[in-house]
């Protein structure tokens, strides 16, 4: 009888076992399909973008080269990042050897922190058009000073982590890491992902922050001056009483007319009535106002733009480097494993979303995807 209950136990926990297996399968299969398509998406968006440049030279200033940098950072994270993290985590172990463990950890730090920098970098850029126009200006023709920023945030990118990921082991002296693992050894070394994480995110976030508030208080300022002059033209206006009066000369002069505004300011100048019609030129003052007016609309959606993808740079960077340095402090015990691995999804989202912003929020990126589309309908139809 007991070895009968203890059979049928058996059967009962193989049974137990295999639709767990079956479930877990199941599982995996369609987090495969779902990571897959999000890779799709990234890579594809930012190819997107990236022939959008090619095609359409108009976008070729300072302003739209800095987006240009940000979408190949997260083309790389999803063609190299996302892309060897999948096998590796649904087979459980890397089969790929220690050389391209190391270079995948390398570009996937450098890419993502890339990405951080590209903002801080736009921000920078947006802050000098809405603040210091003349500079931003003479920027835009100087391509070196340009190229120079981008390779600066590759090059600081790189140094942040690139040497600890080639040199954690010869520097440490220790290799804790089964030969199946590949993550990066400094994980556990809390001063290290501290320093790390205040240079890869805090800082830039300070950064961001700082810029576009600058920009957020400059274009307050402006709005509050544009709305005090035009309560103050609209006052003059309607303090002017035009009074047609006639001085004739007593002497043998020829009789003159003049019409005068007779303004209620005693200490005010009258001045010759002069009606302009609809067809006469604008003066310098209505043409200057009008510029100002459309640099002042033009500078609010920009800074609209920049305020939906930092905050979504934010939503996304936030939950990873929080993770980390918490795991990092209690040495691994208060933060499983798991929980990095879930908030740097969140991470790697960003890469997808950016490109779905550019159109939506850049009438100019509007205009050169159209010009794609209608170059790819010519070419294949």
């Amino acid at each position: 009888m007991k070895l009968y209950e203890q059979a049928g136990g058996n059967a009962s926990a193989i049974k137990e076992y295999d639709l767990v297996k079956r479930q877990s399968e199941g599982i995996s299969i369609f987090l495969t399909v779902l990571l897959s398509l999000i890779v799709l998406l990234i890579v594809l968006g930012n190819s997107v973008v990236i022939l959008a440049f090619i095609v359409d030279k108009r976008l070729w200033n300072r302003s739209n080269f800095f987006l240009l940098n940000l979408s190949i950072c997260d083309f790389l994270v999803g063609a190299i990042s996302i892309s060897m993290y999948i096998p590796y985590k649904f087979m459980g172990k890397w089969m790929l050897g220690k050389f391209l463990c190391k270079l995948w950890i390398t570009v996937d730090y450098t890419a993502t922190t890339a990405s951080a920098y590209n903002v801080v970098l736009i921000s920078y850029d947006r802050f000098l058009s809405v603040n210091k126009a003349v500079l931003h200006r003479s920027l835009q023709k100087r391509h070196s000073q340009t190229v120079l920023n981008i390779a600066l945030v590759w090059i600081f990118s790189f140094i942040i982590y690139g040497p600890a990921v080639l040199l954690w082991e010869n520097i440490t002296g220790t290799n804790n890491l089964p030969e199946d693992s590949c993550r990066a050894g400094f994980l556990e070394t809390w001063y290290f992902i501290l320093g790390a994480s205040t240079l890869d995110f805090i800082f830039p976030l300070l950064s961001i922050s700082f810029f576009n508030l600058r920009i957020y208080l400059e274009i307050i300022k402006r709005s509050i001056k544009r709305q005090n002059c035009s309560i103050s033209r609209s006052s003059k206006q309607n303090a002017k009483d035009i009074t047609p009066f006639t001085i004739f000369t007593t002497n043998n002069s020829v009789p003159s007319s003049i019409q005068t505004n007779e303004i209620g300011d005693n200490n005010s100048v009258p001045c010759m009535d002069l009606k302009i019609t609809s067809n006469s030129p604008q003066t310098p003052e209505s043409y200057n106002t009008h510029n100002n007016s459309t640099k002042h609309s033009q500078d609010k959606k920009a800074a609209k733009s920049l305020a939906i993808l930092v905050s979504v740079f934010i939503l996304c960077w936030t939950p990873y480097s929080f993770t980390v340095c918490i795991r990092a402090v209690c040495d691994g015990h208060c933060a499983d494993i798991f929980y990095i691995e879930t908030t740097v999804w969140f991470l790697w989202t960003n890469s997808a979303i950016n490109p779905i912003l550019y159109p939506v929020c850049h009438r100019s990126f509007r205009k050169a995807f159209k010009l794609l589309l209608e170059r790819f309908m010519k070419f294949f139809l």
